[in-house]
């Protein structure tokens, strides 16, 4: 007859193991969440610390342009985009030259406008404007015209 005291023993260590189980589930389980809300967060704390760079950048390009527009308020503003211009160009199928030519600048300046290494004037960004509302047949006759 096997002692009674070795089977409580046994009997105790088998229910503790199953305990220690289901709370390490538990555990788990938690865990994961804890990580899926962690890794959540850092994704938003990303995207906000991007968005902040990008007001701060916003803030100190529109002090330096807002400055000469405050005397001559003369119409709505205007907002530029490197990639609209380049698509937009290769949409009407001309050179950077050509679309320079349309716009009253280099061919140099369109391409340095398209990467982003600089930012046309408030002047530039009316032309920018009206050469925009241009379809291809009226870019041709432009180019027509201005040779």
């Amino acid at each position: 007859m096997p002692n009674i005291a070795s089977i409580l023993k046994s009997e105790i260590s088998r229910v503790a193991r199953k305990e220690v189980r289901a709370e390490m589930e538990t555990l788990k389980k938690a865990s994961v969440h804890h990580r899926a809300a962690i890794a959540a967060l850092r994704r938003q704390i990303s995207s906000l610390e991007k968005e902040l760079r990008n007001v701060a950048k916003g803030t100190s390009r529109g002090v330096r342009v807002s400055a000469p527009d405050d005397s001559g308020d003369e119409g709505p503003k205007r907002r530029f985009s490197a990639g609209r211009l380049a698509a937009h160009r290769a949409k009407l199928g001309i050179s950077a030259a050509a679309y320079g030519k349309l716009v009253g600048v280099s061919g140099q300046t369109i391409y340095h406008w398209e990467q982003g290494k600089a930012r046309p004037r408030a002047a530039q960004l009316l032309s920018l404007a009206a050469v925009r509302g241009l379809g291809k047949q009226q870019v041709a006759q432009r180019l027509e015209g201005a040779e």
